[in-house]
């Protein structure tokens, strides 16, 4: 009798256990679809990195390659100023030329002087201290024909050394 009843009680307790499983099992997987912020550790905002992906109103300039052809201003590398740039050689394989300048008299003078050389490659530049969206405009003006876009530029001159620009950019050479 020992045997039948303790098998009696295993199939009962197995019975509850899949009833209550079947009825908490689901509030509890509900429970679980809520995000729980496990730590929070502060800091800066990173908004100011997003403002010129979002979307936009019908008044602000087009997006050009995913970035506001108008950008957020003032655009500030404080890693890069106006001055000599020593030629060397590098390996990009694949990149394309691109010229960093900035709002500045020797910016100005070197596009006038590399102009049609960075027309002829299609180059892209960046600007990479510009104060407003109307200084913009006057270095595309000097960049005639070719794209210009407003963006800080801390990361491209610590991963190539400079410190200073106007500087062309090719797949082998870094010059000025």
């Amino acid at each position: 009798m020992t045997y039948h009843h303790t098998w009696r009680s295993n199939i009962a307790q197995t019975l509850a256990f899949a009833i209550v499983t079947s009825l908490v099992l689901p509030a509890y997987a509900d429970q679980q679809a809520v995000l729980r912020v496990v730590e929070d550790r502060g800091g800066a905002s990173a908004l100011s990195y997003y403002q010129d992906i979002a979307p936009e109103p019908a008044h602000t300039p087009p997006v050009v390659n995913g970035v506001r052809a108008g950008g957020a201003f003032p655009v500030s590398t404080p890693e890069l100023s106006p001055g000599p740039v020593e030629g060397r050689v590098i390996n990009a394989a694949g990149l394309q030329p691109m010229f960093i300048v900035g709002d500045d008299p020797m910016s100005q003078a070197w596009l006038k002087q590399k102009l049609p050389a960075l027309q002829g490659m299609q180059a892209v530049g960046l600007a990479v201290n510009v104060g407003n969206a109307a200084r913009l405009q006057e270095i595309r003006r000097w960049a005639s024909g070719l794209q210009v876009m407003p963006v800080p530029a801390s990361d491209i001159a610590g991963r190539l050394g400079l410190q200073h620009y106007p500087v062309l950019i090719t797949a082998t050479t870094l010059q000025q």
